[in-house]
């Protein structure tokens, strides 16, 4: 693939789900909140967190095995999709089993375990949609999966709406509806997988074959370990926060938490969106010994020019922001929330460079990496969350991740011969240096109208980017003049 075509492809899946997203969590998951109140969404966003960290049970790694293994081989599409599905299901069964245990070990009981149940059907259903999608991607249809990756949203959006404004009840919302409006949006997202999927692979049936699933599990056991590991450093902040202080002090802190990573978790969906489409990039390039590193490099430029603008634009526009979302607690989340979203640029890195290792084969080095980010949070958190509460969680993960994205690029780089491209590193520098003042000073002179002082910041920062070439004018001439071009010769040769 052109680099032409990955900036096309790229830029239509981050226009969708800007779309949707950010009305979902800027929105819906703020007002959420604001109506059921910190500790009883804390309690949700903790059990939400521990659902996940149980997550390798349902996926085993097979759905990063699938996406590379069927980019690079797409005649196997048929023959495995029978039998993935019935592994699917199977380890869904035993997901809900063990995370009931571990949730009794560790003491939830009575309704936590209700709500629990529900969120663990929705983490089922949110796996096999991610599956299904995968081998979307992997045909490299990306304008499919791009409208895919939004559907359950935008249920989502419609649904919850009507529950938060429609006067469909007298009885104030109910996080109970919130878990429900998402169990409906994905069971119908992932039917329309589905029904997409079989479209290019014909009929199929559920049977059992253990010898193939023994020799697919063996070969996504990799990927599992690596999605565990990654789980677990990712997400026991909010479970610790809940578990580690006094009952009510714990849901309370968590919620806090959730309030700041609400805002990270919803510009950081941008860095993921880049790993869905270079996983199966990246793949098919390397098996056909392409040239990777225009590839790597656009999309570093890219995605550092994002992370750094967004981190630097909110974090001087924090108290604003936080006082037009929130109803409560706002102090308290602005004071954890500028350590929690610079974790979106180490998070960023780690979406390229750790994708392109993956897509190279190197799981054992990223295993010990995600290793290494659990001994660092674990300990940091041990020792902060005590004496910190939110803002040691928030510490303990911007110190993880940033521990695990330098390691993989420096992996990365060695494993992959990338050369070091002397000029790229000076317009970052630039860049940077010259972006703090400007949006310091932007959101000092609009301090009163912060989307104002937002649009303003980020219309500069891109012609800044420009101007430090930190993005090249080429990104532009390759998306649009080479793109009508294209498009010009094809009706021609009509």
């Amino acid at each position: 693939m052109k680099r032409r075509d990955f900036i096309f492809n790229i830029s239509l899946l981050i226009f969708l789900n800007l779309l949707i997203k950010p009305f979902w969590i800027l929105g819906i998951d703020v007002e959420v909140q604001n109506q059921v109140g910190a500790e009883s969404y804390g309690l949700y966003f903790a059990l939400f967190n521990f659902t996940i960290l149980f997550n390798m049970l349902l996926d085993m790694g097979i759905t990063n095995y699938n996406s590379r293994n069927i980019a690079q081989n797409t005649q196997l599409l048929s023959k495995h999709l029978s039998h993935i599905l019935t592994l699917k299901f199977s380890l869904g069964i035993l997901y809900f089993i063990v995370t009931l245990i571990a949730a009794l070990i560790v003491g939830y009981q009575g309704y936590q375990l209700k709500l629990l149940l529900w969120m663990s059907l929705n983490q089922f259903l949110n796996a096999l949609i991610l599956y299904l999608r995968s081998n979307v991607s992997a045909l490299l249809k990306f304008k499919t999966d791009s409208f895919l990756s939004v559907i359950d949203k935008v249920i989502m959006v419609i649904l919850c709406s009507i529950l938060l404004w429609g006067n469909t009840s007298t009885s104030a919302f109910k996080i109970e509806w919130f878990i429900a409006s998402q169990t409906l949006a994905y069971l119908i997202t992932a039917l329309l997988a589905l029904f997409i999927v079989l479209r290019n692979s014909g009929a199929f049936r559920l049977y059992w074959n253990f010898s193939f699933f023994k020799v697919l599990l063996k070969r996504s056991f990799p990927f599992a370990i690596l999605y565990l590991l990654m789980a677990c450093y990712n997400r026991f902040d909010s479970v610790m926060l809940e578990r580690l202080l006094p009952e009510g002090v714990g849901a309370y802190q968590a919620g806090i938490y959730a309030s700041a990573f609400r805002l990270l978790d919803a510009v950081v969906m941008i860095a993921y969106l880049f790993s869905v489409i270079l996983l199966p990039l990246f793949s098919k390039m390397l098996k056909n010994r392409e040239n990777i590193v225009p590839i790597v490099e656009s999309a570093f430029q890219l995605l550092f020019y994002y992370s750094t603008t967004v981190v630097v634009l909110l974090i001087f526009n924090a108290e604003a922001i936080f006082s037009f979302l929130y109803d409560h607690h706002v102090a308290e989340s602005v004071r954890v929330f500028p350590i929690l979203i610079t974790c979106l640029i180490p998070i960023s890195m780690i979406y390229i460079f750790g994708t392109l290792l993956t897509a190279y084969g190197s799981l054992r080095l990223l295993n010990i990496t995600s290793l290494l980010g659990i001994f660092v949070n674990i300990g940091i958190n041990f020792f902060l969350i005590p004496h910190l509460h939110a803002r040691g969680a928030a510490i303990a993960s911007l110190s993880t991740q940033t521990i695990v994205a330098i390691s993989q690029i420096y992996l990365a780089f060695r494993a992959l011969h990338i050369p070091l491209r002397k000029k790229i590193c000076l317009s970052c520098v630039f860049y940077i240096t010259l972006l703090i003042p400007i949006a310091y000073g932007v959101s000092y002179y609009w301090d009163e109208k912060v989307w104002v002082a937002l649009l303003i910041g980020g219309v500069l920062s891109f012609i800044l980017a420009f101007f430090t070439q930190l993005l090249p004018f080429s990104f532009i001439r390759e998306l649009v003049v080479d793109k009508l071009k294209q498009t010009t010769a094809a009706r021609r040769s009509r």
